[in-house]
């Protein structure tokens, strides 16, 4: 079996592709080990009583759970409007 045919927008689209996921990944890298960072080395910050019930590490710890979210939102977002129509396109 030969191997597929040579195809420049493929490639410029799979690269595309992994820009765009090499950057949220590392948005949420940077959340997630910022966060853990923050408990290891700043405990006092984290236990900051913002409202009774409510600390600064709470309210972080959610807001990393929240921007994960996001991020996989705006990737799944990405994907079906321009990744998977420029694919469908290639295919034709």
């Amino acid at each position: 079996m030969s191997p597929p045919p040579h195809n420049p927008r493929l490639e410029e689209l799979a690269a595309r592709r992994w820009r765009v996921a090499a950057v949220l990944t590392t948005a949420t890298l940077v959340s997630y080990f910022g966060f853990i960072l923050l408990v290891a080395f700043n405990k006092p910050l984290m236990g900051w009583q913002l409202t009774p019930g409510l600390s600064l590490g709470i309210l972080l710890g959610a807001l990393v759970i929240f921007i994960s979210w996001a991020l996989t939102g705006i990737y799944v977002r990405w994907a079906n409007n321009h990744y998977d129509k420029a694919l469908d396109e290639l295919r034709r």
